[in-house]
């Protein structure tokens, strides 16, 4: 079969570079194909064949190459216009000669087409034509092609290096006015390996990630970091503005098949991607991923048809209310608004869908906290306190919505860095934000005992999570104890009824995890995380003796709760040099008392006639089996 020869077939379309830039005129204004998919021959030939050109506006999402266009002796010829900021512009925006539109990425097709922002001549990057006249707009499609189709004249750079990929992303080549051939290498981003921090944090994402969840996440180290702990998820579906060299391994360990994706079932669907070159020959005429334009892609009624949607995105900082800045330190604008506003609407629309802010607890090599009592001045709110959900650091997860403010800064606090914490608990008492008692911990010297977190399965098959507790805790434990009924309040308080003020219930929560221990069991529950039991010991480090105690709540007694939280917390209790348990149990407590009797240890029991008073011992006397 003989090769199909396109030149021939559009030679009236065909023309150089130099020529091709006669069509753009002084005050025209000029859109740049984005990310790596940047036709840098058709921009670098616009830089320097401009003599002839004067303010012609430059606009363009991220593009990855040369921006020489920002540089200050183009200031007369060239200004520049950003949806998004990226290293190659950031410092001309920053001078004040370049400028930055803050939009969400879905919104931007919409001023292309009302003409709210015009756009006379478009240099774009495309594959060769086929046989059929259609050219594949390759690694990004996202506002381009609503570019294209509202631009008065299209260049094109025909790039033989430019992978083909499917979906929505093709042109016809008589939407395009001029042809230029010229193959070069495809922009780069290079893949880093992510450092323990955010590994951290790409295991604490993981945490919330279900089987069959279809995610979105773009490039970076997180995303890296994330991918690493996905790989045993199964059935995990792609939908998502970009994407990077991560996706291939969990593609090729199983992990994402797009089996139960409820929209574009089986297809992996991004906009744009930024990658490798390993990343471009993998997508090449891969009929698994499939590239559509911004509009639909980013669009929250497309996103929240998704079940189990987790929308993951990255925050500059967050203030104790709940609002992120994503796009400017201070007055200094970095990045942008992108997609986020429009994943995190999407993923909160969805069935069981989760929407997630992430960053590193500090910045500037931890001299600063990401966490802050109030915005930088000059910060602006991407995701308001209202839409965010989910805030993830490397110190675990805030769930933030429906939240008070009180139960927000306490979330936020129990994320940050600990050398933050009581300053912003001071900041926070400052702006009546807490109560004026709330406990501060020496975060220096206390560390949450992450390995202390088990599964465990009662004898009715319910899975319960057994963890040390945290001062976050503070809303469900008041929640539980108050729901206890007047025969679990005497056993466990020896009175009929029993108050849980926030001045008592802190020093449950705010403990150093090793003079005083409290482990809690956990359900899921209607909003959160409810909890169901607690079990404490209060240690005499002179002694080295410990009393101990249990609560369980009504609905979940007479399960084998009470034996694992005894049987949990005498391992970690001996773990730790308690020499010595002791309790006091009422005589109608009688399942208390078995379950005692039954802990394999020899146990020592006095009765005063009113209470039994048990002890046992942890050193010398070993376990029976």
């Amino acid at each position: 079969m003989q090769e199909f020869d396109w030149k021939e077939k559009h030679k009236d379309k065909i023309s150089n570079a130099t020529t091709a830039m006669k069509l753009i005129k002084s005050g025209n204004s000029i859109f740049i194909g984005t990310g790596c998919a940047q036709p840098q021959h058709l921009v670098n030939t616009l830089v320097e064949r401009s003599a002839g050109i004067s303010d012609a506006h430059i606009i363009h999402l991220l593009t990855i190459g040369d921006a020489r266009y920002v540089d200050e002796k183009f200031r007369e010829k060239f200004k520049m216009n950003s949806f998004f900021i990226g290293d190659n512009v950031r410092e001309a925006v920053e001078k004040g000669f370049g400028d930055y539109t803050p939009i969400f990425l879905s919104e931007i097709p919409g001023e292309f087409e009302s003409g709210r922002i015009p756009i006379d001549v478009a240099l774009v990057s495309v594959t060769p034509p086929d046989m059929n006249g259609l050219c594949s707009l390759g690694v990004s499609v996202d506002i381009v092609k609503s570019a294209i189709a509202n631009a008065r004249y299209v260049i094109a750079q025909v790039n033989g290096c430019m992978p083909r990929t499917f979906g929505d992303s093709f042109v016809h080549v008589s939407t395009i006015d001029t042809l230029v051939p010229f193959d070069e290498d495809i922009a780069q981003v290079p893949v880093s390996e992510p450092d323990e921090t955010l590994r951290c944090i790409g295991q604490n994402i993981a945490r919330l990630v279900e089987d069959g969840s279809t995610i979105e996440c773009g490039i970076g180290e997180i995303p890296q970091a994330l991918a690493e702990f996905l790989k045993d998820k199964k059935d995990l579906g792609i939908h998502t503005e970009m994407f990077s060299d991560w996706i291939i391994d969990l593609i090729e360990c199983g992990a994402i098949t797009c089996a139960k994706k409820s929209v574009n079932r089986g297809k992996i669907v991004a906009s744009f991607c930024m990658g490798s070159r390993r990343l471009y020959d993998y997508i090449n005429n891969n009929p698994f991923f499939e590239f559509y334009p911004t509009e639909y892609v980013n669009d929250p009624y497309i996103i929240s048809q998704h079940d189990k949607m987790v929308a993951i995105n990255l925050g500059l900082e967050v203030d104790l209310t709940g609002q992120v800045c994503a796009d400017s330190l201070g007055y200094r604008f970095y990045s942008g608004i992108g997609g986020q506003v429009d994943f995190i609407r999407g993923a909160t629309g969805s069935r069981a869908g989760k929407a997630i802010i992430t960053m590193p607890s500090t910045a500037k090599n931890g001299e600063v906290s990401r966490i802050v009592p109030h915005l930088t001045e000059g910060a602006g709110v991407v995701t308001t306190r209202g839409d965010v959900h989910y805030i993830v650091t490397e110190y675990g997860i805030a769930y933030l919505h429906g939240k008070s403010i009180r139960e927000r800064v306490m979330a936020l606090i129990n994320i940050a860095h600990p050398k933050f914490r009581n300053e912003l608990i001071q900041a926070a008492k400052a702006q009546k934000y807490v109560y004026e008692d709330q406990i501060e911990l020496a975060w220096d010297k206390v560390t949450y005992p992450e390995e202390m977190e088990r599964y465990d399965t009662l004898r009715d098959g319910t899975e319960i999570f057994f963890r040390p507790v945290k001062p976050t805790d503070e809303p469900a434990l008041v929640l539980m104890l108050y729901s206890l009924s007047e025969a679990s309040v005497r056993t466990r308080y020896f009175t009929d009824k029993m108050t849980f003020s926030h001045k008592d219930i802190q020093r449950v929560t705010n403990i150093d995890y090793y003079q005083d221990l409290a482990i809690v069991g956990i359900v899921p529950g209607p909003s959160d995380e409810q909890i169901v039991a607690l079990a404490q010991y209060f240690l005499d480090p002179k002694t080295g003796a410990a009393e101990v105690a249990f609560v369980v709540h009504d609905e979940w007694q007479q399960k084998g709760m009470g034996t694992f939280l005894l049987d949990y917390i005498t391992q970690i209790a001996k773990q730790r040099g308690v020499k010595r348990f002791y309790a006091k149990v009422l005589p109608a407590n009688k399942p208390m008392l078995a379950i005692f009797h039954n802990s394999g240890y020899k146990v020592n029991i006095e009765f005063d006639g009113e209470v039994y008073s048990i002890t046992y011992d942890l050193t010398r006397q070993e376990k029976q089996e």
